[in-house]
C-alpha cells in the first residue's frame, strides 16, 4: 500500500487573486500569481484613493488577469474602489473581526498579504454587497430614516418649548400635530393678542369639537414674543423636514414602480406598511439570491440566536451581530404587529413574554417576521395569518391533559363534549 506525498490539508482555491487593504487616502495591494514553473509568486503595491489612481489599480489587476480582489476597510472607503471594479473583477468585502492577522507587527502590507493568503485558500467569507440599484434604494432609506429622527427631535422641541411657556395642548389632543394641534400652533404663530374661543372652536376637528372649553384652557399660559419667535423657527424646520421625507418616499416609490406587486404583498404582513415595505427591500433585495435559506437570512441580520457551545455545554445564545439596520426595521415591525388584534403574532407574542421577557419575545417575533418575507420575496408567497386561535388548536390535546390533571388534584374528571372542537 502506497502512501500519497501529498499532505496538504487547504487546498488552493483561488491560485490567482489579490488583497486590499483600504484606507482614506492609501491602498496597500497585495497580487498573488504563478509564475512558469506553477510557484506562487507575489508582488505588493501601494495605490492613492483618488480615481485616476483606482483605475490603474483596476487596470494592473487585469493586466494580471485577478478574477478576484478582497479587501478590507474602515467604514465607506470601499465603496470608491468597489465603484471602479465592479462589473470587471469579483470584488469580496470582509469584516475585519473575522480575519485578524497574529497579534504584533501589524502593517498595512503585512495585512494585505494576510487578506490574499486567506483568499487563496478560500478561507474567506465576504459581506453581502446588493446590486448598484438595491444600493441606492437604500441610501435613500437611510436619508429618510435620518431625516425622521431628525423630525423626531424638533418635535419635542416644541413639546419642550410648550411646557416652559404653560401650554397644555398636547394634555388635551393626543396628537400635537394632528389637524387640531397643527391648527391650534399655527394660531399661536398668527395671533399676538389674547386668544378667543370663537377661534380655538375653529381649529377643532372631529371629536375634539366637544372640547373646545378645554382646548381653550390648555393654551392659556405665559406665551411671549419670545415663545412665539422660537416657535415659529421650529415649525419651519419641521415643515422643511416633513417636505423633504415626503420627496424621498416619492423617488422611492418611483423606482420601485416594476417592484409593486412585491411592495403589496409584504403590505399583507401585520406591521408593515409601504415605509417600512420600502426599506426592506432596499436592506435585501428582491431576489435574496446571496441567502441559501431564511436561516442564512435570519443568521446574517442577527436575529436568530447565536451558537456558543463548549465541552458539551451551551452556554450563551446571544448572536454575535449586535447592530444591524435590518434587526432595528424588523423589531420596529413587530411592535407594530403585536398590536394587530386576531394576529397569529400577538397571541405568540404574549405566550413568549410570560417566559422569555418583552425583550427576547419581541427578538422572536421579528425572527418569524422575517422568515415570513424570506417566503414572500424568495419565493413569491402571499401572507397568510394563521390567527389567534391557531396556537390554542395545536396545542389542544396537551392542554386538555393539564386541565385534566389539575382536576384530579381538586377531585373532579373531566371529559370532552362530543362534536365540541
Amino acid at each position: 500500500m502506497t502512501k500519497n506525498k501529498d499532505t496538504t490539508t487547504i487546498s488552493i482555491v483561488h491560485p490567482v487573486c489579490c488583497g486590499l487593504d483600504v484606507h482614506k487616502k492609501l491602498i496597500s495591494a497585495c497580487l498573488i500569481t504563478l509564475d512558469i514553473e506553477g510557484k506562487e509568486q507575489s508582488e505588493i503595491r501601494e495605490f492613492g484613493t483618488f480615481t485616476d489612481d483606482l483605475i490603474t489599480l483596476r487596470d494592473w489587476l487585469l493586466k494580471n488577469k485577478a478574477p478576484i480582489v478582497a479587501m478590507e476597510s474602515t467604514g465607506v472607503y470601499w465603496r470608491p474602489v468597489h465603484n471602479i471594479l465592479e462589473g470587471y473583477i469579483k470584488v469580496i468585502l470582509v469584516n475585519a473581526r473575522h480575519i485578524k492577522n497574529v497579534p504584533g507587527r501589524k502593517t498595512d502590507i503585512k495585512d494585505s498579504k494576510w487578506l490574499a493568503s486567506l483568499l487563496r485558500h478560500g478561507l474567506i467569507r465576504g459581506s453581502f454587497i446588493p446590486e448598484k440599484k438595491v444600493r441606492q434604494w437604500r441610501e435613500l432609506t437611510q436619508l429618510r430614516r435620518s431625516y425622521t429622527r431628525s423630525l423626531g427631535d424638533y418635535k419635542r422641541r416644541v413639546h419642550k418649548l410648550f411646557e416652559t411657556a404653560n401650554i397644555k395642548i398636547d394634555s388635551v389632543v393626543s396628537d400635537l400635530f394632528g389637524v387640531t394641534g397643527r391648527n391650534l400652533i399655527n394660531l399661536l404663530c398668527d395671533h399676538e393678542s389674547q386668544l378667543e374661543l370663537d377661534s380655538i372652536e375653529d381649529c377643532a376637528r372631529g371629536s375634539l369639537k366637544s372640547k373646545v372649553v378645554e382646548l381653550h384652557r390648555s393654551i392659556q399660559g405665559f406665551f411671549e414674543d419670545h415663545h412665539r419667535f422660537q416657535l415659529k423657527t421650529l415649525m419651519r424646520t419641521i415643515t422643511a423636514i416633513e417636505d423633504e421625507i415626503a420627496s424621498i418616499t416619492e423617488r422611492l416609490t418611483n423606482l420601485m414602480e416594476p417592484h409593486q406587486d412585491l411592495l403589496d404583498r409584504l403590505d399583507d404582513v401585520p406591521g408593515i406598511d409601504k415605509v417600512s415595505s420600502q426599506s426592506i427591500i432596499s436592506q435585501i433585495g428582491v431576489t435574496l439570491d446571496d441567502f441559501s435559506s431564511e436561516n442564512a437570512l435570519s443568521s446574517w441580520s442577527g436575529l436568530c440566536p447565536g451558537n456558543n457551545e463548549s465541552a458539551g455545554k451551551r452556554k450563551s445564545g446571544k448572536t454575535a451581530v449586535r447592530k444591524h439596520p435590518l434587526k432595528m426595521i424588523m423589531v420596529e415591525i413587530a411592535w407594530a404587529a403585536i398590536k394587530k388584534k386576531g394576529s397569529y403574532y400577538k397571541v405568540k407574542y404574549y405566550q413568549l413574554k410570560s417566559r422569555r421577557g418583552a425583550k427576547r419575545a419581541i427578538v422572536a417575533i421579528a425572527h418569524r417576521i422575517l422568515k415570513a418575507i424570506y417566503y414572500i420575496i424568495k419565493h413569491g408567497k402571499t401572507f397568510n395569518d394563521l390567527g389567534e386561535d391557531y396556537l390554542r388548536r395545536k396545542n389542544r390535546v396537551k392542554n386538555f391533559n393539564s386541565l385534566k390533571k389539575a382536576a384530579r388534584q381538586f377531585g373532579f374528571y373531566l371529559l370532552p363534549i362530543q362534536g365540541c372542537q
